[in-house]
């Protein structure tokens, strides 16, 4: 009697370590929420859409008839499969004889719908696997949401992140990146480095974070060090007056790792601009310089006047006169002298940046010779004769001198062969 006790006490521990302890079940969800942070609601549409799968895998014909009742407060999970009552069984995955539905249900009458409860432990080991996979994947999704709902909120913001890797083939740097709770790992390409900067492994280096997209493996933050983002991050960071809009970046023109040109404003006429990103004896700029590695910064006022704006964005030559030329957005600068070669820079880098910075195309003229060379008529091709559409005077394979006909002092020569082309052969010639 002994022995048929502790075999039936044997059956019933291995019949509910098969079962699903909904205890057990919901306390490991909320586990997963306080250490992953994907809510609970979530797991559990994604677990249930596990089970339901796991049972269609076992069971060839079940349609979209199997339902998953998890109920937290009740602390249960159910399955079901939804059954028609019929006299005739066509499908048994979808139909339930009358006769069949009365031993579950007495009451039951043709057309109605019942529910039959399935039992995890007539889940098969494929079954399991498929739930186990659909489940994790699951997480995996929410987590890769999580990471990107976190990180597109940072878009051209700075992160400070962990040098992991140094890829000294094509010198990519492989930076793990935190925010919030969240982590991820990003690659700051060769060209998004600045030049001759060197960075190794385990140094803190502070990107600019162009754009964040979705991708298969999971998010993709894309990175920078030489957008002109991080300069003027870099400095609402050490400058309260920009942070909170008092003073606004109108334009950044830069080149990293080497000179920088920031055009501010403020309609506080109180505030200085220039003032306020300096800051007192320069500490403000001198802490933007010394996270840029010694880039160059100039601070320029932003002015309405394309002539002051130009003049501004030109420093640290002096100007004496800019005048707006008709040709679209363009200017002829004229300065002193001495200060020609300061205005252009070395291989033409200060103008190149004014000029991005202001959006104007810049010619710069010293004071000796303000105004360019007249452009001269071409020379006419080999053999090429002008004459007079007046009198008809040939001048000969080019114009007389001031292009003034000298016989009829008349100033309207052509070229014979154009004359022809355009249909003007009527055109008197003396020779």
């Amino acid at each position: 009697m002994k022995e048929l006790n502790d075999n039936m006490a044997k059956k019933k521990i291995a019949a509910k370590s098969t079962e699903l302890d909904a205890k057990e079940f919901f306390a490991a969800i909320s586990d997963i929420e306080k250490e992953k942070g994907i809510p609970k609601s979530y797991m559990l549409e994604k677990i249930t859409q596990a089970l339901v799968a796991a049972y269609k895998k076992d069971h060839e014909g079940i349609t979209d008839n199997v339902v998953v009742d998890a109920n937290e407060e009740l602390g249960s999970v159910r399955m079901f499969v939804k059954k028609d009552v019929v006299e005739a069984v066509d499908n048994p995955h979808t139909e339930i004889s009358l006769e069949d539905a009365h031993k579950a249900l007495p009451r039951a009458q043709l057309g109605d719908v019942l529910r039959i409860e399935i039992k995890p432990k007539n889940f098969g080991r494929i079954a399991a696997q498929t739930a186990r996979q659909v489940i994790i994947q699951g997480m995996r999704e929410a987590e890769r949401g999580m990471i990107f709902n976190e990180f597109s909120s940072k878009e051209h913001e700075i992160l400070t992140g962990t040098v992991t890797r140094v890829d000294e083939r094509n010198g990519s740097v492989a930076i793990r990146l935190t925010s919030g709770s969240e982590f991820t790992d990003a690659f700051l390409s060769a060209g998004e480095q600045v030049k001759d900067e060197v960075i190794r492994e385990g140094d803190r280096v502070r990107v600019y974070v162009v754009e964040v997209r979705q991708a298969n493996r999971g998010p993709q933050v894309l990175i920078s060090r030489t957008h002109p983002g991080l300069v003027k991050r870099l400095f609402e960071l050490e400058v309260p007056e920009i942070y909170d809009g008092t003073v606004q970046v109108m334009s950044i023109a830069r080149e990293a790792g080497s000179r920088t040109k920031l055009a501010v404003w403020s309609d506080d006429e109180n505030v200085d601009p220039i003032g306020a990103c300096v800051g007192p004896r320069g500490q403000r700029v001198n802490a933007v310089v010394e996270e840029l590695r010694g880039e160059k910064v100039d601070i320029i006022k932003w002015s309405e006047d394309p002539g002051q704006y130009v003049a501004a964005a030109l420093a640290p030559a002096d100007v004496i006169s800019v005048t707006e030329l008709e040709e679209g957005k363009s200017c002829r600068v004229v300065v002193p002298d001495d200060q020609l070669s300061l205005a252009i820079g070395k291989e033409g880098q200060n103008a190149r940046l004014a000029a991005r910075l202001t959006g104007y195309k810049i010619d710069i003229r010293p004071a000796s010779d303000p105004e360019p060379p007249e452009e001269e008529d071409p020379k006419p091709p080999k053999g090429a004769k002008y004459v007079c559409k007046v009198c008809g005077y040939v001048a000969g394979a080019e114009k007389p001198a001031g292009g003034v006909c000298p016989v009829c002092a008349e100033s309207q020569f052509v070229n014979i062969n154009e004359a022809v082309e355009s249909g003007e052969e009527d055109i008197k010639i003396e020779e």
